[in-house]
């Protein structure tokens, strides 16, 4: 163990503790959550308008308070970006953290609060260093640099002096000046707001340094990762970093991407772990890297609420009777996940769902999100499904794959409908047609709801594979201006809007 690992580990201690307890007791670091959010909620404009005064217990909290969906805050928002303040938390916001995500098309602002950038956003990735330090107390990750690879957005700036842009951009401004000295590139090209210019520069900063972990989303990374090959010359990362050994994960399934980084980082000592944020939060981390699954972060200024799927459409016509919380769920069900925040979001309904696969400590694995499934023939396919199918056909056909979309093929009097599969390879199957096979197969056995459809070809007939060129995912990603950042590839969708837009996409 280095004198710095053992120094840091050392100094925070005492939060390793308080972590443990957490996970022990969500319980009580829950009640407590809830009790600071109601008291800090209560001098909003929000609050006054829902009778936070009024609200003595979470059951009376849900029963007041409606779901909210992103559409619903907007005019709070708008309220904050014209300047005034205590609409939905009664600290000053100085910060709007611009997020596209797959939702929808246009831009969210989702309000920053000293309080969410401090006790939620920073403390939970100082969590995730110190969680892996405790996993690996040999590590040397902090003998040298963590290369992040920013948002696309540079930050901009209303005339009431209210700044946006990504999230990891406020991030990187509000750091101390010492976390400079552990991370690389430098701000000002992290911060540039054009995604291939950055990528460029941030190749030719990093190629000499000691890089020992990065992080980000696993799609883009690769991007970065590919081009630090191409200005080095180098055939892998551990040519160009021989100490590389960690990379902190999140934003979409790292399955698909698993073997890929492995050919980029052909190394068993290298490790990679999972976490869960986003604009509007830092929900958890993997705390056991024997387990793919992430433990919930139960102390960080978030208050949870747990709405299973098949109450969803009730809750949101405008139900508001009680969800679960962490001493109600129960596993295997999906949840779509509800927020209460020290940023100002009040049972806000994020988008995603989650399944628990264990409590006490809680753990969850993401399932897909609330609009981003295939529902069209009563299949419910979700991106679990999907992603744990293409992991099986490509082991078992030894397929690679870079990207993939998935779209309904509408019935019509002369055809049953099915799935079109859209994927860039990597490297394609040697059998087309055993890769199609076993990926309808793998659906199947992953979702009983598809098998039924797809028994006899009674409602769906088998898959359809369409593979398109190298580069069309990311060219179809620039002309929508959503290169970089949080964004996602949709890799569901209930109609076939994206799959007609990427059919389209001819490279030169």
């Amino acid at each position: 163990m280095s004198l710095l690992t053992n120094s840091v580990r050392f100094f925070f201690r005492q939060r390793l503790k308080q972590l443990d307890s957490t996970y022990l007791h969500p319980e009580a670091a829950q009640e407590k959550v809830f009790a600071n959010l109601l008291m800090s909620g209560k001098q909003t404009a929000f609050g006054k308008q829902y009778n936070f005064q009024q609200i003595q217990s979470i059951p009376q909290f849900q029963q007041q308070v409606p779901i909210q969906e992103y559409e619903a805050i907007v005019p709070y928002v708008n309220r904050i970006r014209k300047g005034e303040q205590k609409v939905l938390w009664n600290t000053p916001v100085r910060w709007l953290a611009k997020s596209s995500g797959t939702t929808a098309n246009k831009s969210k602002y989702i309000p920053v609060t000293q309080e969410s950038l401090y006790d939620c956003h920073y403390r939970a990735a100082r969590d995730v260093v110190l969680t892996y330090l405790r996993n690996y107390p040999r590590s040397k990750i902090l003998s040298g640099k963590g290369l992040t690879l920013g948002g696309s957005h540079q930050l901009d700036e209303e005339p009431n002096g209210i700044r946006h842009g990504d999230l990891s951009a406020i991030m990187i401004y509000n750091s101390p000046w010492y976390s400079e000295l552990a991370r690389t590139p430098k701000q000002e090209i992290t911060l540039i707001p054009d995604f291939e210019l950055k990528i460029a520069r941030i190749a030719k900063e990093v190629i000499s340094q000691n890089i020992t972990n990065f992080s980000g989303v696993p799609s883009w990374n690769l991007v970065l990762m590919k081009k630090i090959l191409d200005v080095s010359g180098k055939k892998n990362l551990l040519e160009v970093w021989p100490n590389l050994e960690l990379f902190m994960h999140g934003g979409i399934p790292f399955e698909p991407y698993r073997e890929l980084y492995r050919q980029l980082i052909p190394s068993n000592q290298m490790h990679y772990m999972e976490t869960y944020n986003a604009s509007e939060g830092f929900f958890a981390l993997q705390e056991n890297p024997a387990d793919n699954c992430m433990t919930l972060l139960s102390d960080v200024g978030i208050f949870y609420e747990f709405l299973p799927l098949n109450r969803l459409a009730d809750a949101l016509a405008g139900n508001f009777t009680a969800l679960d919380t962490v001493s109600t769920v129960k596993t295997n069900i999906h949840y779509a996940m509800v927020i209460s925040t020290n940023g100002g979001l009040w049972r806000y309904l994020i988008g995603d769902t989650i399944m628990f696969t264990s409590l006490f400590p809680h753990k969850i694995k993401i399932t897909g999100r609330t609009r981003h499934y295939i529902n069209v023939f009563g299949e419910e396919l979700i991106m679990e499904n999907a992603a744990k199918a293409l992991q099986r056909a490509c082991e078992k056909t030894g397929a690679c794959v870079c990207n993939y979309t998935v779209a309904p093929i509408f019935m019509d009097n002369s055809a049953k409908g099915a799935h079109q599969w859209i994927v860039e390879f990597d490297r394609p199957p040697a059998n087309t047609e055993e890769f199609v096979d076993t990926l309808d197969r793998a659906i199947c056995e992953v979702n009983s709801d598809y098998e039924a459809k797809r028994a006899n070809n009674t409602t769906l007939n088998r898959l359809t594979l369409t593979e398109v060129t190298k580069g069309t995912f990311y060219e179809w990603m620039r002309q929508r201006g959503k290169l970089g950042g949080q964004n996602k590839i949709p890799c569901l969708y209930n109609t076939r809007e994206y799959a007609e837009e990427l059919l389209k996409i001819k490279l030169i």
